[in-house]
This record gives C-alpha cells, structure tokens and sequence, in this order.
C-alpha cells in the first residue's frame, strides 16, 4: 500500500470519538476513489479492525449473495467454519459475539450494496446495534459507502438511526498542498502548470494521484492512463457509474453531456437541453449526482443584504468526469483501435476553455486555502461563492469566477485565470467590467483578485488594479 497522505482533519475527529467511555457508530460517505475505507483503515492500524464489504450491484446478485459472502468473510476474519444463514440478525449476532470485549473498529464497506436487495437488513442492523454491539464499550461500528444519495434516503433520514449516529463525515478531495506531496521527491522538479495538467484530470482523488508516475511528463502519464485501452481513467468512469447508478446510469451520463455544452446551467436550462417535460425526477436525479460528488449547485444572493437567493446554476465539480465526457467518451473506439496516436494535451479540441473550467473547480475547492492567502477569518465571512447576476431592465449580467462578501462590506472579487502563457492586460479590463456590472449598494468596497498560473505581465502587475495576485503554484506549496 502507498503512505497515507492527508486528512489529518478527519483523522484526529475520529481519535477524539474514540476517547469516549461508549460505543461509536460513524457514518462516512463520499464520491468512489476518495480513500473512506482507506481513512478506516489507517485510523484503525493499530487497533483491531475487521472489515465487510458488500458485492457490487451486477445483474442476478440478490440479497442472499450479499449474506453469504458476508458469511465468508466473517468466517475469514475470525479464522472460524463459516456461518450460514438466511437471515441477517445472525450474521449480526455472530459478528457481535466475536467482537463484544476490547478495542475494535468494524468496517462495513459499500454498505448500500450490503442492504439493497432486502428491506429488513437496516432494521435488524439497528436492532444489532441497540442489543449487541454497543454493549462493547471501547468499539466503533463505521457505516460507509459511495451512494450517498442511499445513505442519506435510508440511514441518515430514517427514524430507526435518529440518536445513534455519533458522527457523519463527508470526504471531498485533498487540498492542493495535499496533493502536491504525491509527487514526493519529484514535487520540486515539476512546474504548477505541469501538475495543473495532471490534476485538471484527477483533481484530488487520492486513488488517481496513486497511479500517476512522477518520473515522467504529465503529457505521458495522461496518455498512459487516459487514451490508452489499458488505461485505468479510460475504464474508469464506466465502473463507478455502472456501480453507484446501475440501469439508469444512462440518464445521469445524459445530465452530464448537458453540462458538457452549458458548463454553468440553471435547471431550467437543463430542462430545455435535454428535452425533458418539467418534473420533480430531473431534481432527483441532479440531487443523486450532488451527492455523488460530480456536481455542484451553486446559489448566488444579494449582496444588499446577504440573503441567498432562489436562483442557482448548475456546474460539474469533478475534474475527472467532465475530462471523460469531453475527450475520452466521444473518441472510445477510435483510441481502442489505434490509441492516442502523437497528438499532445494542448491540440485537443477547446483544450484552453476545458482547462480554465478545471481550473476554476480546483480553486473553488481549495476556497480555504484563497482566504488564508487573503488574510480573511472565515467568521467574517457573510457569503462565499461563484457568484452571477441576471440581465434584467435595470441592471447587466455578469458572472465572476468566486466572490467573498464579507460582514465588513466588502467584496473580494475573485478571478481564476488560466493561461499557458503568463496572464495579459486583457484580464484587467475583463474583471473592470464584470465589476461595473455588479449592483453595489453605495457603502460596499471591492478588491479584485487574480488566481493564475503561469505568471502575469508585467502591464498586469504595473496597472496597479489587482488587490492581490496569487500564484496557484504558491497555493500547492502552502
């Protein structure tokens, strides 16, 4: 295994719950590859950890599969014959019996997979909790799984948890500093905007950073992974999508072709995009990607008073899946039969466009980091977020990449500029104008914000109109 890196955050919460005089029951869930059962596994390693896993959603498993290998591993576990049973209150049971003294941390892996095919396992799994395993005082029983939008349905939401959940942690992607430490020894050798290419790709998916080789450039670690058949990020999209949203994995993959063409959509726009009669299953199914992880619904507000408003648009968070869709998708059998060929990252079609959308994902991600750069207490923050404004009678549209509103009236308005080459003197009046669009009530203050990669101009520093210019390769080294 790699050496665990990150999460320090997560880490130390799940070693304050263990300092309790009770039983824990812990809830994890976030998009597949984030590292929830390897966070387990490395909070747990020097304990004693038993873990379950349930049986992917393929065609003809039923809820007896998944019984019976939960069976087989219980057996595998414990070094005892293995249990049969029809029923999972003994299967519980004997877990319960086995691990009812001393320190222990249970597993239960792709949990919604365990539970799916029958209706009583989250009852009998409550009741095992209520009269068997929280009798073990020094144990914790973690619930994890990658559909989160089931977790939320049928464990988070049902009464029969209410009051047993000690703690619901959501994993996101590393931060940048994070993840600039897989390049290990290498880091230094490689420029920001060579690990942008990288991760403009991966994002912070721990699983995808594992793969990428350090020793060589970004261009071949892409082509290895992603436009070549033996690529781990070519099948990759099909496998989690095929395991998170079975049969109807089609519908989602349509939603996000949608976000494809219209990066940032109100679902009105995604109702006319795909043709859809207006209907509360679109918000179902945009909500099961939310949850997911792959999107994001960002709310905008008014800046008078704070208030966020209705309006929202629609965008997708996730690096790798937008890079699918765009380039791996449409170019699957061309790639399955003659490969990537010698063409390079930078000719494929809108690449500067896609790039600057990836680019942005990451800086919204590491929203942290900008406020610390800016010097900004979180406390002091009113609203943070992608911000637009509609065109109306009274008023000119704009949209600006991030923007901070602060209790003190001010707004840090903030732009993700990606460039190959160092940023021009465009940008300044680019940002000007988006700024004169702004409804600005008489006692708000602004100061601009540049996030780049590649450097700036020298007209760009000397127009003196940027409050700060922060460098993204600054931010990976923070």
């Amino acid at each position: 295994m790699t050496a665990f890196i990150g999460r320090k955050r997560e880490l130390h919460k799940l070693d304050d719950l263990s300092k309790r005089k009770i039983a824990n029951l812990v809830v994890v869930k976030g998009r597949r590859r984030i590292g929830k059962s390897r966070l387990i596994e490395e909070f747990a390693k020097n304990t004693k950890f038993i873990a379950f896993s349930g049986l992917p959603p393929t065609e003809g498993i039923t809820a007896q599969h998944q019984r019976d290998e939960f069976a087989r591993q219980l057996g595998q576990n414990f070094y005892v014959p293995t249990p049969y049973s029809t029923d999972w209150s003994d299967l519980f049971w004997h877990l319960a019996h086995h691990t009812q003294e001393g320190r222990c941390v249970i597993l239960f892996d792709e949990i919604s997979w365990m539970g799916m095919k029958d209706p009583t396992f989250l009852g009998k799994l409550k009741n095992a909790w209520d009269l068997h395993f929280k009798k073990n005082t020094e144990l914790m029983l973690v619930l994890c799984g990658s559909v989160s939008s089931w977790i939320e349905k049928n464990i988070l939401s049902s009464t029969g948890f209410v009051g047993r959940i000690d703690l619901i942690m959501t994993l996101n992607e590393l931060s940048l500093a994070e993840c600039n430490e897989f390049w290990g020894t290498y880091r230094n050798q490689w420029s920001a905007y060579e690990k942008l290419k990288v991760l403009g790709v991966t994002g912070g998916v721990p699983r995808y950073l594992e793969i990428i080789s350090p020793q060589s450039t970004a261009e071949d670690n892409l082509k290895s992974l992603c436009f070549s058949q033996e690529g781990f990020l070519f099948h990759e999209f099909d496998q989690i999508f095929h395991d998170l949203f079975a049969k109807r994995s089609s519908t989602y993959k349509d939603i996000l072709k949608c976000l494809i063409q219209k990066p940032h959509a109100s679902l009105e726009d995604i109702f006319q995009e795909l043709g859809m009669a207006k209907s509360g299953s679109l918000g179902d199914y945009l909500e099961d990607l939310i949850l997911a992880g792959f999107l994001k619904r960002d709310y905008t507000w008014s800046i008078r008073n704070g208030k966020i408003s209705k309006l929202s648009h629609f965008r997708i968070s996730d690096n790798y899946v937008r890079f699918y869709l765009k380039y791996i998708d449409p170019n699957k059998a061309n790639i399955e039969r003659e490969g990537f060929a010698n063409r390079t990252l930078t000719t494929l079609p809108a690449w500067e466009t896609v790039m600057g959308l990836q680019f942005e994902n990451l800086v919204l991600q590491n929203r942290a980091l900008l406020h610390e750069a800016l010097h900004i207490d979180p406390n002091e923050i009113v609203n943070d977020n992608p911000y637009f404004q509609r065109r109306t009678k009274t008023q000119a549209g704009c949209q600006i990449d991030y923007m901070i509103q602060t209790r003190f009236n001010t707004l840090y308005v903030c732009e993700a500029k990606f460039s190959k080459n160092p940023v021009g003197s465009s940008v300044v009046d680019e940002v000007k104008e988006k700024i004169n669009a702004l409804s600005l009530p008489k006692n708000f203050s602004y100061r601009p914000v540049l996030i780049h990669v590649n450097g700036v101009e020298d007209d760009v520093v000397g127009s003196e109109f940027f409050a700060q210019i922060i460098d993204f390769g600054a931010l990976m080294n923070t």
